[in-house]
C-alpha cells in the first residue's frame, strides 16, 4: 500500500488541480481519474467500474461561480486506486469504494472552500500591488493559489488513502450483502442521481434533448460496435 501511496497522492494532486485551478482538460472527471488511479496499481478495468458508478453522481455536480460542490477529482482517484487494488473484487468491495469516494469528495469541496478563503487572504495583503497592476504581484498570487491547490489535492489523496485503503478489506470482510445486490442497489442510486441531473436540462431546453438523443444513439452503436 505504501508503495502505491506516491504516485496516487500526486495523481490525486494533479486531478483535485485539474478540478477548478488548471488546466481544466476534464483530467478531474470521474471515469478519466478513476481510471488512471486503476492503470498505477495494475488494473485499470476496475478503475473505470468505480469512475463510471462516481460519473453517475457527478453528473449532478455544476461547478459554476462561488457555488460549494464536491472535489471528484481526488476523490475518484482514491476510489479508483482502493478498487483496482484487489485483483479479484470481493463482495461490496465497489459499494464500499464510492461509499468512501463520496465522502472524500464531499471533504474535498469543504478544502476548496477554505483555500478560496486563503487566496482571498492573500490577496488583500497585497492589495497595492494588485491596485497598481503589478505583474509580479499578479503572477506571484496566481502561482502561490495553484501552488496550494496542488498541494491541497495530494494532502487529501494521501491521507484519504492512508485510511480507505486498509479499512476496505475491514468491513468487506464483514460483508453479508450478495454482490449482485450490492451492485444493484448502487446502480440504482447512482442511476437516479445521474437522471435527476439529465432530467433539470433536458426539460428546460429542447435543443438538449435532442443533442441528448444523438449522444446516445452514438454511444449505443459504439458499444454494439466494440
Amino acid at each position: 500500500m505504501l508503495g502505491d501511496l506516491l504516485p496516487i497522492a500526486l495523481l490525486g494532486g494533479v486531478c483535485g488541480l485539474d478540478t477548478v485551478s488548471f488546466p481544466q482538460a476534464m483530467l478531474a472527471r470521474p471515469l478519466v481519474a478513476a481510471t488512471l488511479a486503476g492503470m498505477l496499481v495494475g488494473h485499470p478495468e476496475h478503475g473505470v467500474f468505480a469512475g463510471a458508478a462516481l460519473e453517475l453522481v457527478a453528473l449532478e455536480t455544476l461547478p459554476v461561480g462561488a457555488s460549494r460542490y464536491p472535489e471528484w477529482g481526488s476523490a475518484a482517484v482514491i476510489g479508483g486506486a482502493i478498487f483496482a487494488a484487489q485483483a479479484t473484487p470481493h463482495l461490496g468491495s465497489l459499494t464500499v469504494a464510492v461509499l468512501g469516494s463520496l465522502f472524500i469528495a464531499w471533504l474535498g469541496g469543504w478544502s476548496m472552500v477554505k483555500l478560496r478563503q486563503r487566496n482571498a487572504a492573500w490577496a488583500a495583503r497585497h492589495r497595492g500591488g494588485l491596485d497598481a497592476g503589478a505583474r509580479g504581484t499578479v503572477i506571484g498570487l496566481q502561482l502561490a493559489g495553484l501552488t496550494a491547490d496542488l498541494l491541497r489535492g495530494v494532502l487529501l489523496t494521501a491521507a484519504g488513502y492512508l485510511v480507505l485503503a486498509p479499512l476496505e478489506p475491514a468491513v468487506v470482510a464483514r460483508w453479508s450483502m450478495s454482490e449482485l445486490s450490492s451492485r444493484a442497489v448502487l446502480v440504482a442510486v447512482a442511476a437516479a442521481v445521474a437522471f435527476g441531473a439529465i432530467w433539470k436540462m433536458l426539460h428546460t431546453t429542447k435543443a438538449t434533448r435532442w443533442i441528448f438523443l444523438v449522444g446516445l444513439v452514438a454511444g449505443l452503436l459504439s458499444v454494439a460496435a466494440a
